[in-house]
């Protein structure tokens, strides 16, 4: 994003300038400052970046153009902690949420109420300097307040919605102390709320939507349906238990399969971001889970062998492995199996990396650059063919 922000605009308007991306992004750009941090839980270099990110936010002066570029994953780029509570805290905090199942939409509520920049905080300190944000969504549905926790946009969540969330997710008694503390304050109307819709500093703050999972999905089909397949979309706002939904992703695939009027191949696509609930010890991320859980579900119901299934996260990182997703077959099964370990009991301790290692099944594309969620493809051959 920043450069293609730089091949098109005009040298000598560019002011300061800085970058942040995850460590894997990283890369040298001439006259511009790179910096790495920590994803999906957030470091020291992120909160580094996130001091400099508000140090030119607030040098900000009227008449200028203040160009936010956002993706997914800046909630944990750039943490910039409320005061009293520490990056510590933030990320004890998150933890707590990611391992609770709790969706993106109720983490990134907690984050913004946690935040100096999150929740319309970024352009609280740019104003009254112009500000356009050109955003990428990662998030089902592209609600602008939720990707990277909405810097630039108005937030209408509250801090009572932030600690009903910790309290539905079963981790309110869990969170440090001070988080519990800042949030009560918040309540109490004792420290300041996130701005709202209809507040001053969104005067001169606009945003422009360049890219989603919705349009990749788009072009998916399109490319699938010039390669001959049949090409349906199954959900383009897929949420819930990664498991549950392999399984009825599977179904789907079947129900589509038996009422084809034709021996043309099937292409059934989805896109979005679903939850894993952590129960064991193992290693892996959600398109990992889906994929082996899709195998599962796949074998359980008999779907016919000439199949091929994608899950993967479009920016190259699933959870904290070195891994996009996975990409099975027919015969990943089987494989498994072949290498003396049980998939089930594997899926069941949250181990997908392992499994899927194991039938070479990882989906392996190093970063990309980008991030929309995730994507689903999954392509039929008939029997016969």
């Amino acid at each position: 994003m920043i450069q293609a922000a730089l091949d098109i605009i005009p040298a000598e308007l560019i002011g300061r300038t800085i970058a942040v991306t995850n460590y894997e992004n990283v890369r040298p750009i001439s006259g511009i400052n790179i910096l790495g941090a920590a994803h999906p839980l957030p470091d020291e270099a992120g909160l580094e970046a996130a001091t400099l990110c508000a140090e030119i936010a607030e040098n900000a002066k009227n008449g200028e153009l203040a160009l936010v570029l956002i993706s997914g994953g800046g909630s944990a780029l750039i943490p910039y902690p409320a005061e009293s509570i520490t990056l510590q805290d933030k990320i004890d905090t998150t933890d707590l949420l990611l391992a609770s199942g709790a969706n993106i939409n109720q983490i990134n509520c907690v984050r913004k109420h946690l935040s100096q920049l999150k929740g319309g905080g970024l352009a609280r300190l740019i104003a009254p300097a112009d500000c356009h944000a050109l955003i990428l969504s990662d998030v089902i549905g592209d609600d602008i307040s939720a990707i990277a926790s909405g810097p630039t946009v108005p937030d209408d969540t509250t801090f009572t919605d932030a600690i009903n969330i910790l309290n539905t997710c079963g981790v309110w008694a869990k969170v440090p102390d001070s988080v519990r503390l800042y949030l009560e304050k918040g309540r109490q109307t004792l420290v300041g709320e996130t701005p709202k819709s209809g507040d001053s500093v969104f005067q001169s703050c606009n945003h422009t939507l360049i890219g989603s999972n919705v349009m990749s999905i788009n072009v998916i089909r399109q490319a699938a349906t010039e390669q001959g397949f049949d090409a349906v979309v199954y959900n383009d706002k897929l949420c819930g238990e990664t498991r549950v939904e392999a399984a009825k992703l599977a179904q789907f695939a079947k129900t589509q399969l038996n009422k084809a009027n034709s021996r043309q191949p099937i292409a059934v696509l989805a896109g979005g971001e679903t939850t894993v609930t952590i129960n064991g010890p193992g290693r892996g991320g959600r398109n990992q889970e889906m994929a082996l859980s899709f195998t599962l579900a796949a074998e359980q119901l008999g779907l016919p062998a000439n199949w091929v299934f994608l899950s993967g996260g479009t920016d190259g990182r699933d959870g904290p492995t070195d891994v996009a997703g996975g990409i099975v077959d027919s015969g990943t099964l089987q494989r498994i199996i072949n290498a003396g370990v049980n998939p089930i009991n594997l899926l069941d301790n949250n181990d997908s990396y392992t499994a899927l290692k194991l039938s070479d099944d990882l989906l392996i594309t190093g970063a990309t650059g980008t991030n929309v969620a995730d994507l689903q493809v999954l392509l039929i051959q008939p029997q016969d063919r």
